[in-house]
């Protein structure tokens, strides 16, 4: 199979789209976790646990989502330029690397919302336990 210098160009808006989302969701994560905080100063609550530690997974998975969305648009830049050096070979094999990455930046992606879910419910949880007292 010949792919040109152009195929793994196709990858950088979406891998930049990706990384700006990415972005997005560590930045709501930081506000999340300043404002518990600053709950947890006023109120002195204790049932913050729960999203205390869901916030903490967020973050690393967060991390590596941007790690390996970062590690995706490197290899596909090495990719290109193996590829307009002329080493196919090497600039197939480094995009395909690239598609991994990729796949592994969605994969992490997917758990952080599948995480991020349940801290709405744990939150959920506690408007529904404070509104039937």
């Amino acid at each position: 199979m010949e792919i040109e210098i152009s195929t793994p160009a196709l990858l950088f808006p979406a891998i930049s789209l990706l990384l700006l989302a990415y972005t997005n969701r560590f930045l709501t994560t930081g506000q999340l976790i300043r404002s518990l905080s600053k709950q947890l100063k006023d109120n002195k609550s204790s049932n913050l646990s729960g999203q205390i530690k869901n916030l903490k997974k967020r973050v690393e998975l967060t991390k590596w989502m941007q790690f390996f969305g970062a590690l995706s648009m490197l290899l596909c830049t090495l990719s290109m330029a193996c590829l307009f050096l002329e080493y196919y070979d090497l600039g197939k094999k480094i995009f395909g690397l690239s598609l991994i990455a990729m796949t592994g930046s969605l994969c992490i992606s997917i758990w952080e919302v599948y995480i991020s879910s349940n801290a709405l419910n744990l939150e959920l949880k506690d408007l529904n336990d404070k509104y039937k007292s």
